[in-house]
């Protein structure tokens, strides 16, 4: 079984990790260290600490071996108490190593002592960052700055003594070459100047890069403006409205004794609410809407002879439709459309 690796799995993920009866890693948030007098960057990371008093078995190992080996809660339990164990049998002689988490020993007072490796950062947010030491640009132009003299060649003062025929001594002193003193200063000039202009291209360069994504940036707000400005937006087809203004002059209805509407001259357009074969039921149902406000009244007898109920009977079909839609769609009862013949 990899415990080593399952722990160091879990301490990706949580802050702590309980083994069973031996103790607890602990997990440490460590932000951000820079050291600005040697240049060292330190990216944010998690330092493990041990705990031997927190034993009490939470399930988190456990489960997690369970889900990694294919194995029932119990099975993974036995396995990770027997590991355990064998490193308590171990501490007894030697020290138990942990690979990339640290290792735990013994002290003269039979205590539990850990030692963290961190070289691991647990830090899932810090993945991938390494430490790394930047050297300051005052060392770097310094640096830059002393160039180490040129040394010239040792030339030889001594006179070259030369006979000509009349055996006449000839004396020759080599000259020195000009300029020695000077080309020192001249590579130093020329270091202090590259590294200037090295320093205000990276500047400037930054500082353009800059303006460019803030120019960007402005452009990519104008251009969704514009689009939101022009966007058009597809409503689908919106039915016909009749509007119908014309006065209507047809005969007012009257009602008759047993509640039936009769008037002279052409059809209604009645909204039902319900068809019964039992006239004493109908009734009852007429009674029950016109409590709750409708004008209701019997609509034309059904072939098969059902007394039919109506919310209400029209001469309009416009306010036929109106009440059916409000029936339906806001009081959300059941109604059907009826274009009587008579």
């Amino acid at each position: 079984m990899k415990l080593t690796q399952y722990i160091k799995e879990l301490l990706y993920q949580h802050d702590c990790v309980t083994l069973p009866g031996f103790g607890a890693l602990l997990t440490q948030t460590v932000p951000i260290r820079v050291n600005r007098v040697t240049g060292d960057f330190s990216p944010p990371s998690k330092e493990i600490s041990f705990n031997s008093l927190i034993k009490q078995n939470d399930g988190l190992v456990a489960n997690y071996i369970a889900l990694r080996e294919g194995l029932n809660y119990t099975d993974a339990l036995a396995l990770l108490e027997n590991e355990i164990r064998s490193w308590k049998k171990q501490l007894t002689h030697q020290m138990v190593v942990l690979p990339g988490v640290g290792e735990f020993s013994l002290t003269t007072e039979n205590n539990l002592r850990f030692l963290p490796f961190g070289k691991i950062n647990f830090d899932l947010n810090a993945f991938g960052l390494h430490r790394f030491k930047r050297i300051p640009l005052r060392e770097q132009m310094q640096a830059a700055a002393v160039v180490p003299p040129i040394v010239p060649k040792t030339t030889n003062t001594k006179s070259s003594t030369m006979s000509n025929e009349n055996k006449e001594p000839l004396a020759f002193t080599p000259e020195k070459p000009e300029g020695s003193s000077s080309s020192a200063m001249r590579y130093a000039v020329i270091g202090v100047l590259a590294v200037a202009i090295l320093g205000a291209s990276y500047y400037f360069g930054n500082q353009y890069i800059q303006d460019e994504r803030i120019k960007s940036t402005e452009l990519a707000q104008k251009r969704i403006t514009k689009n939101v400005q022009e966007a058009t937006f597809e409503l689908g087809s919106i039915a016909p409205i009749e509007l119908n203004v014309a006065a209507d002059i047809s005969p007012t209805p009257e009602t008759t004794n047993d509640n039936r509407i009769s008037v002279a001259g052409g059809g209604f357009y009645s909204i039902v609410a319900g068809s019964y074969r039992d006239e004493v039921n109908a009734q009852r149902r007429l009674t029950q809407l016109k409590a709750d406000g409708f004008e209701a009244a019997f609509a034309e007898t059904s072939a098969e002879g059902f007394y039919r109920v109506a919310y209400g009977r029209f001469k309009s079909k416009r306010a036929a439709y109106q009440l059916l839609n409000f029936v339906k769609y806001t009081l959300e009862e059941e109604a059907w459309f009826l274009a009587e013949s008579n």
